[in-house]
């Protein structure tokens, strides 16, 4: 697999349109402190779905919007464009021998995805990079610092994926893959069988009897007390709970507490 263009716009400090057209063999940017060399990394990281801000050397995703000079104004919206070549098929849900992975976001806080210009999710983006070594988990692209965390890992980390905090090491494994279709699922199928469980479903029955048990013997006293209304035989003595009338009891006008006029 290799990178056949990079595409950005109003992306941090690329405001004018720009691209990077990569070729086979190894390419390196170079250039002073400042001059936006990492922006470029950080641009294959953010269209292939990074939602961090902190990983893209900001304090919150409208960070990465060109954010204007003195002498131009700030965009509305950063968009990059990501091609590769899929001609040996990396991608074999793909037919096309260009795969072009494009992210939009405005300041509004709105995102948009695509594949091949067609409009696509953020999962569908995750699901594209899965078992490539590419993805905004995979081990292709290693910002600074993070060397230091492969040198300084324990071998029983690395060993063992399901323990390792170390995402590229999982990517490496194919761990990410089956963690990823799973994660979604996982939780349901607990909660449900936590559900299902005799104590858990006794317990929710007498939490839902309590109320209607109290609920059915209001209503046969107050279907009583209606019948009886109706021969005017209510008295005093079928209210000894009674403490002071209510203008909305349907039995005030037969009631003898009834406050005085």
């Amino acid at each position: 697999m290799y990178l056949k263009a990079l595409e950005i716009q109003g992306f941090k400090s690329f405001a004018d349109k720009t691209v990077l057209q990569f070729g086979e063999d190894v390419t390196a940017i170079v250039g002073p402190n400042g001059s936006g060399k990492s922006n470029v990394s950080d641009a294959i990281r953010w269209v292939m779905g990074e939602q961090s801000s902190k990983s893209l050397r900001g304090s919150k995703m409208e960070d990465v919007i060109f954010g204007g000079t003195e002498k131009r104004g700030q965009m509305g919206f950063a968009q990059v464009t990501l091609v590769l070549n899929n001609t040996e098929h990396i991608f074999p849900q793909m037919d096309e021998a260009e795969v072009a992975v494009t992210r939009r976001y405005y300041r509004s806080g709105e995102s948009e995805y695509y594949i091949n210009k067609q409009s696509v999710r953020l999962t569908d983006i995750n699901e594209l990079f899965m078992d490539t070594g590419m993805g905004k988990e995979g081990y292709s692209i290693i910002g600074q610092g993070r060397i230091d965390e492969i040198l300084s890992a324990k071998s029983a980390d690395l060993l063992t994926p399901e323990k390792s905090d170390t995402d590229y090491v999982r990517q490496t494994l194919l761990y990410s893959y089956v963690a990823y279709s799973q994660s979604p699922i996982e939780p349901h199928l607990y909660f449900t069988s936590q559900d299902l469980t005799g104590d858990r479903v006794q317990t929710r029955v007498m939490i839902d009897k309590s109320p209607l048990t109290y609920d059915s013997s209001t209503h046969k006293d107050y279907a009583s007390l209606v019948e009886r209304m109706v021969t005017d035989i209510v008295t005093e003595r079928d209210f000894p709970q009674c403490e002071k009338c209510s203008p909305f009891c349907p039995f005030l006008r037969l009631c003898a507490r009834q406050p005085a006029r």
